[in-house]
């Protein structure tokens, strides 16, 4: 199996490229999301049992598209769809964490879809997500899922 450089890109929003042009097909998207693997140094990679090709990937390889919430407080659980539709649901092994942009203070939500890949939230399940935090004391304002606190920012 030889490896080489695919003339595929992920967009920040979550967009397929291959040669600078956006893959509509939705179906080939979803399997090419399939073979997605992400090795030790963060390299992404589109690998199969004949061949392995790099790609380029600008954030996350995934975006969370829609939220859903059942029940709430700490008994509150979190599903999250992706822009591949395959649900995760926050908890054990899938983490919610929000990064913050040094300069400029904006944040950067992500959800742990599998094996190194994230799932970065689009602006309005970000907001979705932000509705349902609670100020859980000492300046941490989260979410619960699966009985786990992710913070999504501080309250100042």
């Amino acid at each position: 199996m030889a490896d080489e450089f695919y003339d595929i890109k992920i967009l920040k929003d979550g967009t397929w490229l291959y040669g600078g042009t956006p893959i509509h097909r939705h179906n080939m998207v979803k399997l090419f999301a399939s073979v997605l693997k992400r090795d030790e140094k963060g390299g992404y990679w589109l690998e199969t049992p004949y061949e392995k090709g790099r790609i380029t990937v600008e954030d996350a390889p995934f975006a969370a598209v829609e939220l859903k919430a059942e029940s709430s407080g700490k008994k509150q659980t979190l599903s999250f769809r992706t822009n591949v539709d395959q649900w995760v649901e926050a908890g054990p092994g899938h983490a919610i964490r929000v990064t913050t942009d040094q300069v400029s203070g904006e944040p950067s939500p992500y959800v742990h879809v599998r094996d190194g890949l994230d799932a970065r939230l689009t602006r309005a399940v970000y907001y979705e997500l932000v509705k349902l935090a609670a100020d859980a004391g000492g300046g941490n304002f989260g979410v619960w899922s699966n009985g786990q606190f992710y913070a999504v920012g501080e309250i100042k």
